[in-house]
Order: C-alpha cells, then sequence, then structure tokens
C-alpha cells in the first residue's frame, strides 16, 4: 500500500507542475475523458471545459504549494485531500489563496486517471 501511495504523491506533484508550466498535453494525459470537476465558484467542468481554461490562457498558475495531503486507498481509486496555497490569475484577474482539493484517482489497466475532483477556497 505504501509503494501506492508514493505513486499517487508522485503523480500528484506531477499534476502541479504540469498546471505550473501550463504543459496541457500532460494534464490531458492525467485528466480522464469523463472528468468532473467542481470549481471553486460551484461550477460543474468537464475535462473539455477544464482543458479549455488552460489552453484559452484564461486560467495561468504562477505557484501551486501543497500541504497536509491526505490519501485513502479504495479498491482500484485513490481519494486525495490536499491544502494547496495558489498564485494566479483567471480570466485577467489575480488571485492568491488557500484552498481545500479533493480529487479521485482510478486506476485504469496500469494507468492512473484523475475522475473527479473539487476545489474551495478556505483562506
Amino acid at each position: 500500500m505504501n509503494n501506492t501511495r508514493d505513486e499517487i504523491l508522485e503523480l500528484e506533484n506531477h499534476l502541479y507542475t504540469a498546471i505550473q508550466n501550463n504543459d496541457t498535453a500532460h494534464l490531458d494525459y492525467l485528466l480522464h475523458d469523463s472528468l468532473l470537476f467542481i470549481n471553486p465558484h460551484g461550477q460543474v467542468l468537464t475535462k473539455i471545459l477544464d482543458m479549455e481554461t488552460y489552453r484559452s490562457g484564461a486560467l495561468k498558475i504562477d505557484s501551486a504549494v501543497a500541504d497536509q495531503q491526505e490519501i485513502s486507498m479504495i479498491g482500484d481509486a485513490a481519494v486525495v485531500s490536499a491544502r494547496i496555497q495558489l498564485h494566479g490569475q483567471y480570466d485577467g484577474e489575480s488571485f492568491d489563496g488557500v484552498f481545500r482539493y479533493l480529487r479521485v484517482w482510478k486506476m485504469f489497466g496500469s494507468e492512473w486517471k484523475i475522475i473527479a475532483g473539487s476545489s474551495v477556497k478556505i483562506e
């Protein structure tokens, strides 16, 4: 179980790096095609809509620093809760805050994919 936990933590770090570098190819790889994500405004985004925010430049993350990460393994799924300090811009307006993310990773064959997530601003 520790190896799987370590693998999920490594994938989470890859995700943060891809977000900060606006690496849409890597984001596309990590996100499952049927992803559902609830953003801090309460909007439900599909993978297509989520990816468009990065591709269009509407969302730019300058810094994403995670702490308080907890992982719960449930069969072939991992539920991750993380507190993340974010700095960036959305639709041309700067933001800076602490957000709580909940993300669900699921194993498909030999690859982990994010199938669901949500975020809420906590500070």
